[in-house]
C-alpha cells in the first residue's frame, strides 16, 4: 500500500469537509443527527435503565431524563471523558450523514441541470452517471445505518457493564460477564468509529472534487457571459 497516497486522502477528505462546512445543506444533516445521537447516546449511557424509568414516569418526568440527556452533549452534569467519548463519536457520525445529505443535494441537482438542458451530456453517458449517484448515495446511507448499529450496539458504560448487549452476553456466560461486556462493547465501539473514519475519508474526497467541480463550472460559466 501507498502510505503517502493514503495518507494524502484523508488531507483531501478533511478539505472537502471544510468546504462542506459552507454549505448549507451540510447543516441541514449535521444539526439534526447531533442533537438526535447525542441525545441518545447519552440516553444509553447506562444500559436501557432511563427508557425503563420512562415507562414508568409520566410525561414531565420523561422530559427532564431527555433534557437532561440534550444537556450531556455539551458535557453538562458529565464526567469528561465520558462526554468526551460520546461527544467524538457523535460528532463523526453528524459529520458523515451532514456530508451524506450534502452529496445527495449537489448530485441531485447535477441531474435536475443535466436534465434541463442547462449541463449539455449524452442519454447514454446521462443515465450511468444517474446509476452511479444512485448506487453511490445507496451505499452512503447503508454505511452509516452500519455505523449507526455498531455505536447503538457498543453504547453504555462498559467498564460498569450497562451496555445494550449486557443481557445477551448474561445469558451465554453465568459468570465474568461483566470484564466480557466491558471487552466486546469497546471493541464494537472501535469497530464503528474506524468504519466512520473510513466512510469520512472517502466521502470526502468525493465532497471535495464535487464542491471544487462545481466551484469551477460557476467561474467557467461567469466567464463566458
Amino acid at each position: 500500500m501507498n502510505w503517502r497516497k493514503w495518507l494524502d486522502g484523508f488531507v483531501l477528505a478533511g478539505k472537502g469537509i471544510l468546504l462542506a462546512t459552507k454549505e448549507k445543506r451540510f447543516w441541514a444533516g449535521f444539526v439534526p443527527s447531533f442533537i438526535f445521537f447525542g441525545t441518545l447516546l447519552n440516553l444509553l449511557s447506562g444500559g436501557l435503565s432511563n427508557f425503563e424509568m420512562m415507562k414508568l414516569m409520566g410525561f414531565p418526568a420523561n422530559l427532564q431524563i431527555i433534557g437532561k440527556s440534550f444537556l450531556g452533549i455539551f458535557g453538562v452534569n458529565v464526567p469528561f471523558l465520558d462526554w468526551l467519548y460520546i461527544f467524538a463519536i457523535t460528532l463523526l457520525q453528524s459529520i458523515l450523514i451532514g456530508l451524506i445529505v450534502l452529496l445527495w443535494h449537489k448530485k441531485r441537482q447535477s441531474l435536475s441541470a443535466s436534465k434541463s438542458g442547462t449541463t449539455p451530456v449524452k442519454s447514454s453517458a446521462k443515465s450511468s452517471t444517474v446509476s452511479a449517484d444512485v448506487t453511490s448515495n445507496s451505499a452512503n446511507v447503508e454505511k452509516a445505518g452500519i455505523i449507526t448499529g455498531l455505536i447503538a450496539l457498543g453504547a453504555g458504560c462498559p467498564t460498569c457493564g450497562t451496555t445494550l448487549i449486557t443481557p445477551l452476553i448474561g445469558a451465554i456466560f453465568s459468570s465474568g460477564s461483566l470484564a466480557i461486556t466491558g471487552a466486546i462493547s469497546t471493541i464494537v465501539t472501535i469497530i464503528a468509529v474506524i468504519v466512520a473514519i473510513l466512510s469520512l475519508k472517502r466521502i470526502g474526497e468525493e465532497a471535495y472534487v464535487i464542491i471544487i467541480n462545481e466551484k469551477y463550472l460557476e467561474r467557467k460559466n461567469r466567464g463566458n457571459r
